[in-house]
């Protein structure tokens, strides 16, 4: 079995202030996950994207603003959201990958991918960068694979609310997005009442979770909310915003997840779908041994390399009330017990 993993240098000139979390470090730690892997991993660059694609999830006037600030020297767009010269190429390249990684599998170039690129993505919104991202990896992945007619699940197990991915997709009933994360925390999104709009309603799945959850606790809401529903939906691919900062090491989030956790998820959507039609993106993540140990287990659960295990079912307080809050919103769509 093999991996593609997909990169480019120029994630590594995306570089911010002194002391700021989402560094070029980032990447070369999940890199090193990667490629420690216990199967063969075959390594490409990432090409820029097309820009029709990027149209498509992105507003073309705020695409030209992008542009035209980076090759202006850049500096800051919000608190906590920053460009240089070179973070135009590096987002244009992230923004490349996962189309190239579909199209890498699609031609059995490799049995599943990961794409180990910065920025990151998926707080990007139509026409605003926010959250360390610029444009959305993960929407235009999928909006790749949805003009295909393709039916596309999207897992968002950062610690944080994927607000952009979901609002592209909100309306739509051929996407669907479902995140876990810790709740109420940056950007202050993603309560279990959201669950999409007009023809979308019921594809948008959210599991806000309170700090210090559990791993157990953890994959057990996941268990009860996020995987029947992604089975019940029947997805011909599966796409992971692959954040790591809901381990229990990263300094910025607050929930404890396992290394294990990592594989114990990707295991578990292995068998919904072909581990060639799973693609996983590095989203957030800042402790980097986490990172690093984090990428190579959820490879490895993707591939069966790890063996699946039975995921927890036990929880109380109020992880089990939000687990019942969301059980009531999204029953009207599916069976959820």
């Amino acid at each position: 079995m093999s991996v593609l993993v997909l990169s480019h240098e120029s994630s590594e000139l995306h570089v911010g202030p002194p002391g700021h979390p989402e560094r070029p470090d980032r990447v070369l730690a999940s890199l090193r996950g990667c490629r420690s892997v216990f199967t063969d991993v075959v390594e490409g660059m990432a090409p820029p994207v097309e820009r029709a694609l990027l149209e498509m999830v992105h507003d073309g006037r705020y695409i030209d603003s992008i542009e035209a600030f980076c090759l202006a020297g850049g500096g800051s767009l919000d608190p906590d959201t920053y460009a240089v010269e070179a973070s135009w190429t590096a987002a244009l390249n992230a923004a490349g990958s996962g189309p190239a990684a579909i199209d890498a599998l699609a031609t059995d170039r490799a049995d599943t991918a990961f794409v180990a690129m910065r920025p990151p993505g998926h707080h990007a919104e139509h026409a605003k960068a926010m959250g360390f991202c610029l444009f959305n990896n993960v929407a235009v992945a999928a909006m790749h694979l949805r003009v295909s007619g393709a039916r596309v699940a999207i897992l968002d197990w950062d610690v944080h609310h994927g607000n952009g991915t979901q609002n592209t997709f909100a309306a739509d009933p051929f996407v669907l997005y479902a995140s876990l994360h810790e709740y109420p925390f940056y950007p202050g999104t993603g309560w279990v009442t959201e669950v999409g709009t007009g023809l979308g309603k019921g594809f948008t799945v959210n599991v806000g979770l309170p700090s210090l959850t559990s791993a157990s606790a953890y994959l057990a809401a996941y268990n009860r909310v996020v995987l029947p529903t992604i089975k019940q939906f029947e997805p011909d691919w599966i796409l992971v915003s692959a954040g790591y900062d809901a381990h229990r090491k990263d300094p910025l989030g607050g929930l404890l997840l396992e290394t294990d956790s990592y594989g114990a998820m990707a295991a578990s959507i292995a068998a919904i779908v072909p581990s060639s039609r799973i693609v996983a993106f590095l989203e957030g993540g800042y402790d980097l041994s986490a990172v690093e140990a984090s990428t190579r287990e959820s490879i490895h659960g993707v591939l069966g390399i790890t063996d699946a295990a039975d995921l927890p079912t036990a929880m109380s307080g109020s992880v089990e009330r939000v687990c019942d809050l969301a059980v009531e919103a999204l029953s009207p769509y599916w069976e959820l017990l």
